[in-house]
């Protein structure tokens, strides 16, 4: 899909001298970017922490009163 973005010109200066060191098209250095800010701020993700600990013999509250109770020897 096309999509227009109007971009300062001192931002394509530095995309054209990026592209030029990293021979990468303008295209694909923003859909680079697109994809960055998206793995960045997706509200849907952070979901893959839950469950982490259902294989576990000890739950999460133990685990972390064991590690601090080291911080008192």
């Amino acid at each position: 899909m096309r999509t227009i973005v109007d971009l300062p010109e001192e931002q394509i200066k530095i995309l054209a001298t990026i592209g030029k060191q990293s021979r990468l098209s303008r295209a694909e250095m923003v859909r680079r970017a697109v994809a960055e800010y998206i793995a960045r701020y997706n509200p849907e993700q952070g979901d893959e922490a839950f469950g982490l600990w259902k294989d576990r013999a000890e739950d999460g509250l133990s685990y972390q009163s064991r590690l601090r109770a080291e911080w008192d020897e």
